[in-house]
C-alpha cells in the first residue's frame, strides 16, 4: 500500500483499535441524508423529482467526502421511494427500521455465508431461522432451508434439487409443470437448467386464476404418453397479477399419488403461513417438498430476503455438495455454500432475523392483516358499475373499465398511470393474457383509508 493511500484521510478501513470516530461521523451524516429523504417523501411523491443525476465514474484521485455526499443526495432524489403512501405499484413496501439496521450490521461484518469459518455466528443463525420458519409452516424435523438473493434464485435452487432427486439431472426429456399464471422466473429457470420452452408445460387456470385440476391431470397423462419425465409441479401461492392461490391440497394429493416433487412458489403469500390468519386456499403446504418465501415483498425486510425451505435438507446437500476442498469444516455443521447455487453470500439473514425479532408474531400478523384490510376497503368502494375486478385472497387487485376492448386497454392504462403519477399515486400496468391492466398492491403500511379514498376518486373521475 502506498504512503499516499495510507495518509489520505478520505480513504480508510475500520480501525482495529481506537474509536473509529471518522466512521461514526460518516455514518451519522449518511443516516441524516437518508432520513431527510424519507421525510420529504410526502411532498416529492413516490417517483423521482430530480432528473439531474449524473453517473460520475471514478477519477484518478479519490473524491472528497463533500463530493460523495452530494452525489448520494442526488442518487436518492432519483430513486423510487417506497415510503410514500402512494407507492402502490409493486411488491415493494417501506423498509422495516430494524431490517435497515440489519443491513448495516451485515455490511459492517462483511462475513461470508460460503463457509462456517467465514461466518460462524451467522451460519448458525441462518440454519436456525430457516428451520424455525420451516417448522412454523408444518415441516418436520428433517426440514430446513437457505436464504438466497431473490425468489427467482430460490425457485431455481428448488427445481435443480427436484430434478436431481428424480434422477433426471441430465435428461433432456425432463419437464416442469406450472400454471399459465405462474411467475416469469420459471422461464428463466428452465433456460438456466439447459432446457427450452417445450420442457415447461403450462396448465390452464380457472376463472379465479387458480390452476385447473382437470387440465393438470390431462397434462400429466399426456406427458406420460409422450415419454416426458416430470421432475416437479409448481403450485403458486399468490399470483403476480391478481394474488390467486392454486388448489394446493388437490395438487399435493396428485403429487403424492404419482411420486412427483411439489414446489410451492410462495414468494408473495408464503409468509402468511407462519401466522394464524385465515387465508382461503392456504392449507396443506406442509405436504410440499419445497417452498419459496420472500419476506421482502410484504413485511418490509430490506432486499434481498428470500428463503427456500425444504422438507428434507438432505436433498439440498445431495444436489449441491462439492466438498469445498479449500475450506475447513466443522463436524455437524454444514458449510452453507454447499446447499445452494450461490457460493459467497453476505450475512443478509441478519436483517430478516432482526426484523422478525422486533415484530414478533403479533407484529407480523398486524402488517399482513392490515394489507388485506386495505385491499378489501379498495374492492368494497371501487365502482363495480365502472370496473371489472380481478383479485384473489391476498392483497393484490387488478382492474379495468367494464367492456373495455382489448385493443383499448393499452392507451387507457397508460393514460391513467400518468394521471395518477401526477397526483402522487404509483400503480403498475401489467400485461396479462394479451391486454394491459391497472394493478394496485396494498402492502404499503403507510397507506391509510384517506389515501385509498383519494385514489378511488381519481379513478372514478
Amino acid at each position: 500500500m502506498t504512503e499516499d493511500l495510507i495518509n489520505k484521510k478520505d480513504i480508510y478501513f475500520p480501525s482495529y483499535s481506537g474509536t473509529n470516530d471518522n466512521l461514526i461521523t460518516l455514518l451519522n451524516k449518511t443516516t441524516q441524508i437518508l432520513c431527510d429523504w424519507y421525510s420529504k417523501a410526502d411532498k416529492n411523491g413516490p417517483l423521482p423529482f430530480d432528473e439531474s443525476f449524473n453517473c460520475i465514474m471514478p477519477s484518478e484521485d479519490g473524491n472528497s467526502e463533500e463530493d460523495l455526499f452530494s452525489e448520494i443526495e442526488s442518487l436518492l432524489n432519483n430513486s423510487f421511494n417506497p415510503v410514500h403512501p402512494g407507492s402502490l405499484a409493486h411488491l415493494d413496501p417501506p423498509p422495516l427500521i430494524f431490517s435497515i439496521l440489519g443491513d448495516l450490521i451485515a455490511a459492517g461484518l462483511n462475513n461470508n455465508l460460503l463457509a462456517y469459518e467465514l461466518s460462524p455466528s451467522v451460519t448458525l443463525l441462518e440454519e436456525s431461522l430457516c428451520k424455525w420458519i420451516a417448522k412454523k409452516i408444518g415441516f418436520n424435523d428433517s426440514s430446513g432451508g437457505i436464504a438466497a438473493s431473490g425468489g427467482t434464485l430460490s425457485n431455481l435452487n428448488a427445481l435443480i434439487a427436484a430434478r436431481n432427486n428424480a434422477g433426471l439431472a441430465t435428461n433432456p426429456n425432463s419437464v416442469l409443470l406450472v400454471s399459465e399464471d405462474a411467475h416469469s422466473s420459471f422461464v428463466k429457470c428452465i433456460k438456466v437448467m439447459g432446457l427450452d420452452t417445450r420442457n415447461l408445460v403450462r396448465i390452464k387456470t380457472d376463472n379465479h386464476g387458480r390452476m385447473d385440476i382437470n387440465d393438470l391431470r390431462n397434462s400429466l397423462d399426456k406427458c406420460s404418453t409422450e415419454n416426458k419425465k416430470i421432475f416437479a409441479i409448481v403450485a403458486t401461492l399468490g399470483t403476480t397479477v391478481r394474488g390467486a392461490i392454486d388448489p394446493i391440497k388437490e395438487i399435493s394429493e396428485i403429487c403424492k399419488q404419482r411420486n412427483i416433487w411439489l414446489h410451492i412458489d410462495g414468494s408473495i403469500g408464503g409468509i402468511f403461513a407462519i401466522t394464524s390468519i385465515p387465508v382461503e386456499g392456504l392449507n396443506n403446504i406442509n405436504q410440499a417438498n419445497s417452498i419459496t418465501i420472500n419476506p421482502q415483498k410484504i413485511i418490509g425486510i430490506t432486499k434481498t430476503s428470500s428463503l427456500l425451505l425444504v422438507s428434507n435438507m438432505s436433498t439440498l446437500e445431495n444436489t449441491f455438495n462439492t466438498g469445498l476442498p479449500y475450506m475447513s469444516s466443522k463436524e455437524n455443521i454444514i458449510n452453507r455454500g454447499e446447499i445452494g447455487i450461490q457460493g459467497s453470500r453476505p450475512a443478509e439473514v441478519i436483517k430478516l432475523w432482526l426484523g422478525l425479532r422486533f415484530l414478533g408474531l403479533k407484529g407480523i400478523e398486524n402488517i399482513l392483516k392490515t394489507s388485506i384490510k386495505r385491499k378489501e376497503f379498495f374492492v368494497k368502494n371501487i365502482s363495480k358499475n365502472k370496473f371489472d375486478i380481478y383479485s384473489g385472497p391476498l392483497h393484490i387487485v387488478s382492474f379495468l373499465p367494464n367492456k373495455l376492448e382489448q385493443k383499448d386497454s393499452d392507451a387507457w392504462t397508460q393514460t391513467k398511470v400518468n394521471e395518477l403519477s401526477n397526483n402522487n399515486f404509483m400503480l403498475s400496468r401489467p400485461k396479462f393474457k394479451g391486454r394491459y391492466f391497472l394493478r394496485v398492491v396494498m402492502g404499503n403500511y403507510n397507506t391509510k383509508d384517506s389515501h385509498i379514498e383519494e385514489l378511488l376518486r381519481l379513478l372514478d373521475a
